[in-house]
Formats: structure tokens, C-alpha cells, sequence
């Protein structure tokens, strides 16, 4: 079966990326995937005046995954909020149904000198996933600006959550937690927001649907410096909208690099958007420097999780943790005396060690 893959290579290095990571995937199933690729992000502005047309929404909704490289970059920093860029990845999110975001976390053993924790924290190892809502929340609620009275200016942004919003995305963390160490983290701030509150209350109504998961509560702030102290104590962390985007890139740089994480945006069905977490890195943009693994993970991640090709997944991980066993390495991991590869080369080294 040949799947169509919408290809949303957008701004920055994320062109470079993407043709890394979709040589690795032709390489290691070749003729499997149609690959259509469409504009959208800071390159639709510039083409059509907005970051996300009709047309390249349709072909994103007709295909059965997305893949997404990067969207932004400081030349539309100053267009109105509903032009920016990062209003495709938002638009696209909400008409595709995606709702859960994926994001794994985990310590490779041959790069841990790259992490940034102390050594003996980071010889435990971590390996955790943050499951984030998506679609609901700050970034979706009201917002806008006021003018007093005096002529001063105001401006707010809201928090909503409906039971329904908080139920999809607990049994996403629930049932992931079940598939991997039983331990799930409801991440909230359930002592000052009252969007919190409501939250821990309906994670909490259907943890008796999972009574061989372990379920414990952490506010915020603590995750934040738990993450830091003992990353190993965790297994499945649910967030909401805003917590999981800044826990989950707090996350990455336990890593060694923001250009290591993948990351699968999901919603009922098999359809996904897969996408490395990084930004759109314009300074090193056209340079050939980009680390191209967490676009080949995300590869991965959509062979796995929206078309059950769990064999190929692993052939992919496997050859990037062989290749990065023999001490390749992109500039942003350099750890060794070896000269560090770019983005077209590293690609060139993963396949190699597809077998």
C-alpha cells in the first residue's frame, strides 16, 4: 500500500530537513509513500498573503499523514497576530482534529556528556514522554486588548478547558502509560487556576478506568525543576496546551539538543502531523549545519504510530543510534574530535546503516 503524505517543508532550515529525512524514509521503504508537498508558514505569506491557503489545508486533509518541517523566522516578526506564521501549524492542528501532541524524551546513552544535567544525575538515563493538548486552552481561548478610560491599554489572553477537551486528552495519557511503564503525571497549576482544578478533577474521575496505572499530580512550577533534579522518575506526563510547550522544550535540552526530539500531533483516526519540536533556525538556514535526526525520528514516529509499520520504525532508530555509536555527529552534538557532519551527510551516514 502506497500512503500520501502531505509535506509542509516551510521556513529556515526546514527544506534542508525535510529532503534528509525523506531520502531516509524512500531508503528504507521505497515506493511506499507519495510525498505532495505544499506551501505554507512564512513562505505563504510571502506567495499568497496568508500562512495558510484553502488549497494546501485540502491537500493536508486529503492526505493520510502530514510531515512538517519548521514554520517562522524573524522576517514576519512584525505582522498582526492572525498573519504570523505559526498560525499555519495552529490552523492546521485544529481543522485536522489533532488534539494530542507526542512529544518523547530520552537521554541516548553514547550522548549523555552532551547533557547538560549533572553526571550523576544523567548516568540514571531518562526516557519519558510528554503527552500535550493541543488544541484547547490559552492559545485557542479569547484574547485582545482594551483601552481604559486614562488611555491605558490592556491586554488578555484566556484559558478554557471543557470536561470533553480534558477527558480525550487524559485517556491519551492514560493509554500511553499503559503501554509503557504504568506511571502517568497529570501536570497542572490546580492551586491557583480554576482551569486547573476542573482539569485534575476529571483526570482523576477516570483514573478508575485504569487501575493499573499510577497516577500522581504535579503543579507546574515543580515539574519544571523535577525535570531538571530527577528526569528519571518520570514515565507518561499529560499537559495542557501552554505547560506541555514549555515543559516539553525545557525536555529537549535535557537531551543534548533541541535537534533530537520528534514529535506526532494526533486526533481520532490514524491521520498525524509529524514534526521535529526545533524552530526554523534562520541563521543557519541554506548552511547544510541543521541536525536533521528529530525530522528522521518524526519519519519514524509516523511509520509507527498512523501506519503500523513498526519494523521500519525500528530500522530507522536503530541506524541513527549505530551511526551516532560511531561517533558521527552534527555541529549542535559535537562531543568528540571528530569533524562534524552536515545536514545532507548525517542523512547520508543514517542510511548507510539501514540493514
Amino acid at each position: 500500500m502506497t500512503y500520501n503524505i502531505a509535506v509542509v517543508a516551510g521556513d529556515g532550515i526546514g527544506p534542508e530537513i525535510i529532503d534528509a529525512s525523506i531520502r531516509v524514509a524512500e531508503a528504507v521503504a521505497p515506493g511506499r509513500f507519495q510525498f505532495n508537498h505544499v506551501i505554507a508558514g512564512g513562505k505563504s505569506i510571502d506567495e499568497f498573503g496568508v500562512p495558510l491557503t484553502d488549497e494546501a489545508l485540502a491537500v493536508c486533509r486529503q492526505s493520510d499523514s502530514v510531515l512538517l518541517g519548521a514554520v517562522g523566522g524573524p522576517k514576519w516578526d512584525g505582522l498582526p497576530g492572525h498573519l504570523r506564521p505559526e498560525r499555519a501549524l495552529l490552523g492546521l492542528r485544529k481543522e485536522l482534529g489533532l488534539f494530542a501532541n507526542i512529544r518523547p524524551a530520552r537521554l541516548i546513552p553514547v550522548l549523555k556528556d552532551a547533557c547538560p544535567l549533572r553526571a550523576e544525575t544523567a548516568a540514571k538515563g531518562f526516557n519519558f514522554v510528554i503527552v500535550r493538548e493541543l488544541t484547547g486552552g490559552m492559545y485557542y481561548g479569547e484574547r485582545g486588548r482594551r483601552t481604559d478610560a486614562n488611555g491605558q491599554v490592556s491586554a488578555f489572553d484566556t484559558e478554557v478547558y471543557s470536561e470533553a477537551e480534558i477527558d480525550r486528552i487524559a485517556r491519551v495519557g492514560f493509554d500511553l502509560a499503559r503501554r509503557q511503564n504504568r506511571k502517568l503525571c497529570s501536570v497542572d497549576k490546580a492551586n491557583v487556576l480554576e482551569s486547573s482544578r476542573l482539569w485534575r478533577e476529571r483526570i482523576h474521575n477516570m483514573a478508575s478506568q485504569y487501575p493499573d496505572v499510577e497516577l500522581s499530580d504535579m503543579l507546574v512550577d515543580n515539574a519544571a525543576m523535577q525535570l531538571i533534579r530527577n528526569p528519571s522518575q518520570f514515565d507518561v506526563i499529560v499537559t495542557s496546551n501552554m505547560f506541555g510547550d514549555i515543559l516539553s522544550d525545557e525536555a529537549s535540552q535535557l537531551t543534548g539538543s533541541i535537534g533530537l526530539l520528534p514529535s506526532a500531533s494526533l486526533g481520532e483516526g490514524t491521520c498525524g502531523m509529524y514534526e521535529p519540536i526545533h524552530g526554523s533556525a534562520p541563521d543557519i538556514a541554506g548552511k547544510n549545519l541543521a541536525n536533521p535526526i528529530a525530522t528522521i525520528f518524526s519519519i519514524a514516529m509516523m511509520m509507527r504510530m498512523s501506519f503500523a509499520m513498526s519494523k521500519e520504525a525500528d530500522l530507522i532508530e536503530n541506524a541513527v543510534l549505530r551511526t551516532l555509536e560511531k561517533g558521527h555527529r552534527t555541529v549542535d552534538i559535537l562531543d568528540n574530535d571528530t569533524k562534524p557532519l552536515g545536514t545532507t551527510q548525517m542523512a547520508d551516514a543514517i542510511i548507510a546503516e539501514l540493514k
